[in-house]
């Protein structure tokens, strides 16, 4: 039977649907109408005799038969791609639109007020973050990297570790002043400890402390448990209680003295920063890009 090339054109529709999350965005990315992309997803509906699109008022997701199809063919379009930028010579062009997974601590409290810096240096590219919980479905989503701490756990994804983050126990001068100042990690049993909810197992993180080769496990408990980093990190400045957090986006705060390390002789925990993006033989260089300013960034802190 011969290959139907139309199917291509379908699923390069396709593609710019899932990217764009709606037949608007995706007219808007490929040049056509939206009614267009709308006859061409019908076409290749009807073509493969599958149901690929859930259609909702202002967006669209994959079906299960979409998911797997797409899951399929989208390597073969990022293989087309590697090809093209090679044979145009421009494999190292920094452009088009990057969609970027992103975690929930690092954007706010470590990318936060650098960006400009990266935009200037690549003006022909766009970035768009989602921040959640955890990773989702990079393929079906059209997400070209991943930035998260903690250990790999997406057998399916080409995984970089950047670089380990220290991880400090602090409080606020009101915390210690009303409840007193912990001498040892032991100490903290008694204490109010914010808890911070581990999104893979659904329980809350536990507190871990290393000095050179002594290594002890603590049973924190407490009044808050968090999935927002953010939000435990400002009510451990309002004096709500203990938190051990990426030392990277309190610094300021230490040094104003608005949060106290409460043991700074116990830094040995290291908490592993990893990139993640779909497999494919040449990563974009957009890509490549964006995860070498990540780095940048990170060293800067450590230094």
């Amino acid at each position: 039977m011969p290959f139907d090339t139309r199917i291509l054109s379908g699923v390069s529709v396709l593609a710019a649907v899932v990217e764009g999350g709606s037949f608007v965005r995706a007219a808007e990315l490929i040049g056509i109408t939206d009614s267009g992309v709308s006859r061409a997803i019908s076409r290749l509906e009807g073509r493969l005799g599958v149901r690929l699109l859930d259609r909702m008022t202002r967006s669209v997701t994959l079906t299960d038969e979409g998911r797997r199809f797409y899951e399929e063919v989208k390597p073969h379009l990022n293989a087309i791609e590697d090809a093209a930028l090679i044979a145009s010579g421009s494999a190292s062009a920094v452009r088009g639109r990057l969609k970027v997974d992103i975690d929930p601590f690092f954007l706010p409290l470590v990318l936060a007020g650098r960006l400009g810096t990266f935009c200037e240096r690549h003006p022909d590219l766009s970035i768009e973050f989602v921040t959640r919980e955890h990773v989702g479905d990079l393929v079906a989503e059209g997400i070209d990297l991943a930035i998260r701490f903690g250990q790999p756990r997406f057998a399916t994804l080409i995984a970089r570790k950047l670089i380990e983050a220290p991880i400090l126990t602090v409080a606020s001068p009101g915390y210690l002043e009303r409840y007193g100042h912990p001498e040892h990690p032991r100490d903290l049993i008694t204490h109010r400890c914010l808890q911070f909810l581990d999104p893979y197992t659904r329980k809350p993180f536990e507190w871990e402390f290393i000095r050179r080769s002594e290594t002890i496990d603590v049973s924190t408990t407490g009044p808050l448990t968090f999935t927002d980093p953010k939000t435990m990190l400002d009510e451990c400045l309002a004096g709500t209680g203990i938190a051990q957090v990426i030392g990277w986006g309190i610094r300021q705060a230490l040094a104003r003295g608005s949060l106290i390390d409460l043991f700074p002789d116990w830094h040995g925990e290291r908490f592993p920063l990893f990139a993640f993006h779909p497999a494919r033989k040449h990563p974009p260089a957009k890509v490549r890009a964006f995860v070498d300013f990540c780095v940048d960034i990170t060293n800067e802190l450590e230094h």
